[in-house]
């Protein structure tokens, strides 16, 4: 009976090993084309649509959504991508920071 516990103990340690890595991150994204105040409700439903995120806001005002999400499921490509496809380019904020400067 012991080695069929160890057995199974090892089977879940070795099932959990990919998830073990997975990381929780926010990202503050820069979206261009938002022109109104809808606008945000379909960069938001398009970043929630991403598997793996977890919590998106968007700010017109600001013309940035902030995502929170897990990076073993997207990338910041992944959301990139997504409001690109909705219609609304979008990069780190960061980047758009740097090309001002």
């Amino acid at each position: 009976m012991k080695i069929r516990n160890l057995i199974g103990t090892l089977v879940l340690s070795v099932a959990g090993i990919g998830t073990a890595f997975a990381a929780q991150q926010t990202v503050t994204l820069a979206v261009d084309n938002m022109t109104c105040s809808t606008c945000p409700y379909t960069v938001k439903k398009a970043l929630n649509q991403v598997p793996g995120v977890e919590n998106a806001t968007v700010s017109y005002e600001e013309k940035r959504a902030t995502v929170t999400f897990e990076d073993t499921e997207a990338s910041e490509e992944d959301l990139t991508a997504a409001t690109t496809n909705a219609g609304y380019p979008s990069r780190l904020a960061a980047e758009s920071a740097e090309k001002a400067q």
